[in-house]
């Protein structure tokens, strides 16, 4: 794939603001007399467990004869100890000396001192937006790490609705061409969910990581025996997560629970991902049929599933 030159700036650009901003280009980072380079060693051996040169080496991309100077050094000041590991006797790790444990305990304040000061300048909600954008620079750019942390699925709040229905006009547009019309849609559902919202009956659920929603679904009551599933949505970084499985999930134990019938969904053949997951959980097609809608030639497909 092909990357424009006006891509390769702006991340450059990007990457001299940041570096600058967190006063990375400094001579002593957070005011101390250690490098850049110095701290992420030191903070590493501080946070983790066990951990040995080689591991350093690896996790940091540093060059093992730089580190060997660089650990040399902190030993040399007291800072740092190598000790025989308990897990494999034929290793050695690195961790801190008491003094050197001392030393460094008030760089974590400063650092976490630092951040808040420049978070508490924000909103609650530009701070979320802010967290969602380096989580998903995060998983773009290293996916095995970003897929470490939990999913977790909590019922929806307020501006999460709004949310819900700004990403579905997004994606469908970019992924499926759809035109406004599906926005629109969207809005009626979400804005009838919102007026008409029976907690005991109906549910809407979103699923996030790190304060990033990743996702959403609503089961809402079509008669007395049968609840339907609408507007299930998984972000394109959460793919291959289990989210649209935990989101499906959830609606199907929620109509059990309410001692619904049936539970029914309307989709379009197009939508090949979601349909797959509807058949892993049960779900029949009962009808199909062509229509034009969205700006689009598409087939809408009803599924049920027997409770």
């Amino acid at each position: 794939m092909s990357v424009s030159v006006k891509h390769i700036d702006a991340v450059r650009k990007f990457n001299r603001f940041y570096t600058k901003h967190v006063g990375a280009l400094n001579e002593g980072l957070l005011n101390s007399r250690f490098s850049l380079t110095e701290m992420r060693v030191l903070y590493e051996l501080y946070a983790g467990e066990n951990l040995t040169a080689g591991d350093l080496s690896k996790s940091l991309s540093l060059d093992p004869a730089y580190l060997s100077r660089l650990l040399k050094k902190f030993k040399s000041e007291g800072l740092l100890k190598t000790e025989k590991s308990e897990t494999d006797g034929r290793q050695r790790v690195l961790t801190f000396t008491q003094q050197g444990r001392r030393a460094f305990k008030p760089f974590i304040k400063a650092s976490r001192d630092e951040v808040e000061t420049i978070l508490s300048s924000l909103s609650d909600a530009t701070q979320i937006r802010l967290l969602a954008a380096m989580n998903y620079i995060a998983s773009t750019l290293d996916p095995v790490d970003g897929k470490s942390d939990p999913v977790i699925i909590r019922s929806h709040r307020p501006g999460d609705i709004g949310w819900v229905i700004h990403r579905h006009a997004v994606l469908y547009a970019r992924e499926y061409g759809f035109d406004s019309s599906f926005e629109a849609l969207v809005a009626q559902v979400a804005g009838e969910f919102l007026t008409n919202f029976d907690p005991q009956f109906e549910h809407c659920w979103i699923a996030e990581r790190n304060d990033e929603v990743l996702g959403s679904v609503f089961l809402v009551k079509k008669t007395t025996t049968t609840a339907q599933l609408r507007l299930l949505y998984v972000e394109p970084t959460a793919r291959g997560l289990g989210v649209g499985r935990k989101l499906i999930d959830e609606c199907i134990r929620f109509a059990n629970h309410k001692h619904y019938e049936k539970l029914t969904l309307w989709t379009n053949s197009t939508l090949h991902a979601a349909i797959h997951l509807y058949e892993e959980a049960g779900f029949e097609m009962v009808e199909e049929e062509p229509h034009h809608s969205f700006g689009q030639d598409l087939v809408g497909q009803v599924w049920d599933l027997k409770l």
